[in-house]
């Protein structure tokens, strides 16, 4: 992947796209590409993890049922005294 510099930017162009960023949560590098596709017409490419082609195989948790499993195991995570004698 190619990189760019920018020079000459006025300083309150500089602040509103660090205002933009910090707002969204995003890198100052995300947040220019994201303001320069929009006015260029084009699309970004989503990139998604190694693992995104098998939730749709073997399925995904939700917030509930991670949270479920894990205090269904949180009797496994308790260390018996008498068994480390």
């Amino acid at each position: 992947m190619g990189q760019i510099t920018l020079r000459g930017m006025d300083p309150e162009m500089e602040q509103e796209i660090r205002r933009l960023a910090q707002e969204s949560g995003r890198s100052l590098s995300h947040t220019i590409l994201d303001i320069v596709y929009e006015y260029a017409g084009f699309k970004r490419k989503v990139k998604r993890p190694p693992a995104h082609s098998l939730r749709k195989l073997a399925g995904g948790w939700s917030e509930k049922d991670a949270a479920e499993f894990l205090e269904s195991i949180k009797s496994c995570e308790r260390i018996d005294d008498q068994v480390w004698e």
